[in-house]
């Protein structure tokens, strides 16, 4: 009998992987799609391959151990986690979001969530939320020694607090009171315009450091600028900026540099693109290890990370793929290391969502924690070559714009000068471009929209403060074309439309007929199919040719004629080509949103 090896080595029955050999053949399938040629020399066709994210960091097609940085679980820069190997892995915590302007919904909302899954309340306060003065109401049965409550009122923060701090004092469990006074002064003025009171922020922390052992008084919230448009340097960047400014603040007012760095919680913003999130997140672990190393800090102190499924990506449109999108985007956060994680509920961009929404962005998270184990891996991203070179590249790049912060006098200088709001408004349009052209699809909206679909109803969100960076949506420019439309059918009592005029057999015209078919529909512009002759009958005032090169050769001006004599203002082609009678063509990465727009004004739908 053959006794194994007492290690066993993976894939040894086959020879070595060699880079060049891979360049090879990637080189034989770029040659035949026209991007290489014989002449192209292999070091460069990585180089063909590679793209840049949002922020400069280049995207490479082949990573291998040589990308890997150092670094341990537990250990600093932190990269790999703050738990140690061999340590129990509890999880995260869990946290649930509310924001409704009655005292006694909130409470029965928040008590329904601690008794399913969730293990601690975030409040948004004062405008835009639940009155200060229902705070004692709303916490009513909740038991703050075991629930953390973090608080989010804006510039109320102070009045919040002290409300907070006072229900806790009348418990009698004031050094066992957990969670967060959410003092987030610059964080104001990036969502309003007006900052917040620096020494307000500061005696909270040293009050909470004082007689509140387990409270944090500062969330260093980065959300504003990732909702503002801005790519995930940026938000690390400004997250550093603003925490590095409330350190100063923290121990000029008294307290020590391990005591401030204790005071702050971060808040950050992860989307469905899973890999970006986690990189993030491991990110700003290492970008917080190096300002407590130079700030003289005691070893062992770590970002504590608050990750929120991005508010940017949800879409008013088929709303249910949200579940989808925040789905992914609450396993990066896992993966990524965060300490709380916050699921938005799927309806949130149509309002106050009901409790079948809170109950599915529980079980989100419950589903990762219990079923799929997640949280009882170290580090489960952890080499991955990929995630290891982006975390590395997302950290220098969040770097270079916090010392640009730094430079034009700190993050408060930096807002009112507007360099951060220029700064994420140039990045937010090439990311908008990026979406009208469907670069980057948003399912359900730019790609497979469902004209019928019926929308959930919801009651009315308060509406949120703002005046400072902007709040946009990635949907947002789809969804008004569909908002068009629907306004249009209301008046009228029909879709605009159009026409899509086949030509050939079936199998050579449906690819392009369903792209013609998917592109108009997210517009809202519902489509009618058949030959050219049926145009007449159709109802329509514009047509698009759809079939195969080689068709349009002998085809489409002749069709393109009989379109014209039966009244069509304008014939599209869906395709490339210059053909007679065609006026524009439709293709993949043609600018979508320009394509609607247009076509919804020559079919008379005004805005």
């Amino acid at each position: 009998m053959t006794v194994p090896p007492e290690e066993l080595e993976l894939a040894a029955a086959f020879p070595p992987a060699e880079r060049d050999r891979w360049r090879e053949m990637v080189k034989g399938v770029l040659r035949k799609s026209g991007a290489a040629t014989d002449d192209t020399p292999l070091d460069a066709i990585e180089g063909l391959l590679t793209r840049e994210s949002y922020d400069g960091v280049p995207i490479a097609a082949l990573y291998t151990r040589a990308d890997a940085p150092p670094g341990r679980p537990g250990l600093a820069p932190y990269v790999r986690e703050v738990r140690p190997d061999g340590e129990g892995v509890a999880g995260w915590d869990v946290r649930q979001r509310h924001a409704h302007p009655d005292a006694a919904a909130t409470r029965e909302a928040v008590l329904a969530d601690l008794e399913n899954g969730a293990t601690s309340v975030w409040l948004r306060l004062g405008d835009g939320g639940l009155p200060v003065a229902g705070l004692p109401d709303a916490l009513r049965g909740v038991l703050l020694d075991l629930a953390p409550v973090v608080l989010d009122a804006g510039a109320a923060t102070a009045e919040a607090a002290e409300a907070f701090l006072d229900l806790a004092a009348e418990r009698g469990n004031a050094s066992d009171v957990s969670g967060g006074l959410g003092a987030d002064p610059l964080g104001l003025q990036a969502r309003t315009g007006t900052a917040g009171q620096m020494d307000e922020a500061a005696a909270l922390a040293v009050r909470c450091a004082r007689e509140f052992p387990r409270l944090r008084a500062i969330t260093v919230d980065a959300t504003p600028y990732h909702d503002a448009g801005g790519a995930d340097a940026e938000e690390l960047g400004a997250a550093v900026a603003a925490g590095v400014a409330y350190l100063r603040a923290l121990t000029g007012a008294g307290l020590s540099v391990d005591e401030a760095f204790g005071q702050l919680e971060f808040r950050l913003a992860v989307n469905a693109d899973q890999f970006s999130s986690i990189a993030k997140l491991r990110a700003m672990r290492r970008l917080w290890a190096r300002v407590a190393e130079v700030s003289g800090a005691a070893e062992g102190t770590a970002a504590r990370v608050h990750a929120v499924t991005s508010a940017a990506m949800m879409t008013r449109r088929d709303p249910w793929v949200n579940m989808l999108r925040t789905t992914i985007a609450a396993f990066a956060a896992g993966a990524g290391g965060a300490d709380a994680v916050t699921v938005l509920p799927f309806d949130a961009r149509l309002g106050l969502p009901d409790d079948f929404a809170r109950r599915i962005a529980r079980n989100t998270q419950t589903l990762l924690l219990e079923e799929s184990s997640l949280a009882r891996v170290v580090d489960p991203a952890g080499g991955s070559w990929y995630a290891e070179s982006l975390t590395e590249g997302l950290a220098q790049a969040a770097w270079t714009w916090f010392t640009e912060i730094e430079k034009a006098g700190g993050l408060a200088a930096a807002l009112e000068s507007g360099l951060v709001a220029g700064r994420i408004a140039a990045t937010w349009e090439r990311r908008r471009a990026d979406i009208a052209r469907r670069k980057a699809p948003l399912t359900g909206v730019s790609e497979f929209p469902n004209l019928a679909e019926v929308l959930p109803e919801r009651d009315p969100a308060p509406a949120q403060p703002g005046g400072g960076l902007p709040v946009v949506s990635y949907a947002q420019d789809f969804e008004a074309l569909r908002d068009r439309s629907d306004a249009h059918e209301k008046a009228t009592g029909a879709r605009p439309r159009v026409f899509l005029a086949t030509l050939g057999p079936i199998a050579v015209h449906t690819a392009r007929a369903s792209f013609a078919a998917n592109l108009f529909q997210a517009g809202g512009i519902e489509t009618v199919t058949g030959t050219p002759e049926e145009f007449a009958a159709s109802g329509a005032a514009v047509a698009c040719l759809c079939s195969s090169d080689k068709v349009y050769a002998d085809q489409a001006a002749g069709a393109a004629r009989i379109l014209r004599d039966a009244g069509a203002v304008k014939v599209w082609l869906a395709g490339k080509g210059t053909y007679e009678g065609v006026d524009a063509r439709v293709y993949a990465g043609c600018d979508a949103v320009g394509v609607l727009e247009t076509t919804l004004c020559d079919l008379g739908v005004t805005e």
